[in-house]
């Protein structure tokens, strides 16, 4: 499991915005599209790699949530958007993955933390921060 706690510039509600709107998915460098579902999304990462996801958690703007699965891992993701005292947003993600295929179990803490990573840089740069 891996968390990520940062404070934004951006008041709770651009946060969310953003984060939920799956038309707007360009913001995302790892991506080169989403597809709503029933339920849902699926993401395809740059190199065509599909991704199911189902939202559990939908409380604008405070949580957001889901299960995500595809060849090689389950997991779930969830984003917790509080307004901070001095102004902005406090934002924590917490991603938890559990590989199908032993060899990744070596490596699912590296590329939690590198995935959040950019994520929030991601975000930062949607956002003008």
């Amino acid at each position: 499991m891996a968390v990520i706690h940062d404070t934004l510039r951006a008041a709770p509600e651009q946060v969310w915005a953003l984060v939920t709107d799956l038309g707007r998915w360009d913001w995302r460098s790892d991506l080169s599209r989403i597809e709503p579902t029933e339920g849902g999304f699926i993401e395809y990462t740059k190199g065509g790699y599909p991704t199911a996801f189902t939202i559990t958690e939908f409380d604008p703007p405070r949580r957001y949530a889901f299960s995500m699965e595809n060849g090689n891992l389950t997991g779930r993701w969830a984003g917790r958007f509080s307004p901070h005292p001095s102004g902005g947003t406090s934002v924590e993600f917490t991603e938890e993955i559990f590989p199908k295929k032993a060899l990744m179990k070596l490596a699912a803490g590296f590329y939690l933390k590198r995935q959040q990573k950019q994520y929030l840089m991601d975000l930062k740069r949607a956002l003008g921060e």
